[in-house]
């Protein structure tokens, strides 16, 4: 299977991760076996050690130390499950796509290397339904006769989806939105099991690191964070590409192959990342380390310079309503604060005074108080622009513009038609019990008689969760989804 059209890759440093990708579209079995041999088996203490040397970190964007993911798993003493997690939710990153689509071998080698460190029996990658990553992974299983040991599952994509809790939920069969509460893989994940979950850029850097062993794995880089980062450099780039980069790297040199400038300033981490600073931009080295130094975090890899022909302040408000409409809706700060947030935002860059401080306000209330962490870094992400652009802020406050117009350069996904939702009631059945409005107040208010009256014509869809619930509690069976 040879896809049509790949993600493009440049490379700063050794190619580790894109070896042999400057001829091939995609790696098949032979190619991968010439280029990178096969990872010896492990067992558990002897892989978790080898994480150990180098301090593998997880790079989905939380950077979790993945020797304690493998420890976490193998005290369970029971059957255990590997979950490769692909789904990008994140509209800006590409390198899982790029991974799976141009050399899927890589990922699977690094599963099958931890499923058999650790003895589990099944490996589930999860990656977007319907794309090419998908249906690339899935002949590369097929390539391996593997299908007896890797099950590939495709789940709807949406920003919420590649974490942790909603993945799992996601392949487990249910909707897949963050579970309320924290239940951590290792302990129940796929089929109730105790699960090693970690992103596929891990575990195709896993199978390096066994191939090529500690020493020469941490030829390049730094010390402190050895071996190569793959980045997603996209924004106002005139070169777009995923890049592998020695880790300490200046930042400013992928810029420049990619043919960008930090113009107003780069995002860095994605929409749950940070806005940085030009200047900042200019001596940031691509590490964590180096990143947080500039007032950012590295996350999973995401660069997005913004130019210099488009409103910083715009552009956030674009990624701040799109953030608020991904909620799960399934807490208040998700459900009610991200969309205020948005609002302020939006009320900021028309100029009104009272705007500042109260997004500033809002941002803070939403923060440490949801059911997962999308309230946390979409309020994380809104604020920090409010620290890299304060003159266009003064500009929007004096003027109520700063004279340029949002051209979209941060890439969100084209918004698809979705069915409206409508709550009913059924007049024969209800009763003016009230528990409706009580269940769901942001849909539902109750007459004069007690009776409901509902606000607005259709159910939005951070509120549908909400919706459903009233329906299902409804103790007179009168109240209706269509």
């Amino acid at each position: 299977m040879i896809p049509y059209r790949v993600p493009q890759i440049k490379r700063l440093g050794p190619a580790r991760l894109t070896a042999g990708l400057d001829d091939r579209r995609r790696m098949d079995l032979p190619a991968h076996r010439a280029m990178h041999g096969t990872a010896p088996k492990m067992g558990s203490e002897e892989l978790a050690d080898l994480a150990d040397e180098v301090d593998l970190r997880g790079r989905g964007g939380a950077a979790f130390p993945f020797s304690r993911k493998i420890r976490a798993v193998i005290t369970k003493r029971s059957e255990t499950v590997v979950l490769v997690n692909a789904a990008e939710g994140e509209p800006a990153s590409s390198k899982d796509m790029m991974l799976l689509t141009r050399t899927p071998h890589l990922v699977i080698e690094g599963a099958l290397l931890a499923a058999g460190a650790i003895g589990a029996k099944q490996v589930v990658i999860a990656t977007a339904a319907g794309g090419m990553g998908q249906a690339s992974v899935a002949a590369a299983v097929e390539e391996r006769g593997a299908g007896d040991r890797v099950r590939v599952v495709g789940i709807r994509e949406r920003f919420i989806s590649g974490e942790g809790g909603a993945l799992v939920r996601a392949v487990n069969g249910q909707v897949g939105e963050p579970p309320g509460r924290k239940v951590r893989a290792s302990e129940s994940g796929v089929g109730g099991l105790p699960t090693l979950l970690s992103n596929a850029e891990t575990f195709a850097q896993l199978a390096v690191l066994t191939i090529l062993g500690p020493e020469r794995y941490a030829d390049v880089g730094t010390a402190r964070e050895p071996g190569t980062v793959l980045l997603t450099v996209g924004g106002s780039a005139g070169a777009p590409a995923v890049v592998e980069v020695a880790t300490g790297t200046p930042l400013y040199a992928v810029l420049d192959m990619c043919r960008a400038s930090p113009g107003e300033g780069v995002l860095v981490g994605g929409y749950h990342g940070a806005w940085i600073h030009p200047a900042a931009a200019e001596v940031a080295t691509v590490s964590r380390q180096g990143i947080a130094d500039a007032g950012g975090q590295l996350g999973a890899g995401i660069i997005l310079p913004l130019g210099g022909e488009t409103c910083p302040l715009g552009e956030t408000v674009r990624v701040a309503r799109y953030l608020a409409a991904q909620s799960s809706g399934q807490c208040g700060p998700c459900r009610l604060g991200l969309p205020d947030v948005a609002r302020s935002m939006a009320a900021l860059i028309t100029g009104s005074a009272t705007a500042l401080d109260e997004l500033r306000r809002r941002a803070a209330g939403v923060r440490g108080r949801g059911a997962c962490f999308h309230p946390d870094g979409t309020a994380r992400f809104v604020l920090s622009a409010l620290e890299a652009f304060p003159d266009d802020i003064e500009e929007h406050l004096l003027r109520g513009s700063c004279g340029r117009p949002v051209h979209g350069v941060l890439p969100l996904p084209e918004e698809a038609t979705e069915p409206e939702v409508r709550l009913a009631v059924d007049w024969t059945r209800c009763q003016g019990h009230g528990l409706c409005a009580k269940l769901a107040p942001d849909l539902v208010q109750l007459d004069e008689h007690g009776y409901p009256i509902f606000i607005g014509e259709t159910v939005p869809p951070q509120l549908q969760r909400l919706a459903r619930r009233a329906v299902e509690m409804c103790p007179a069976l009168a109240l209706r989804l269509n």
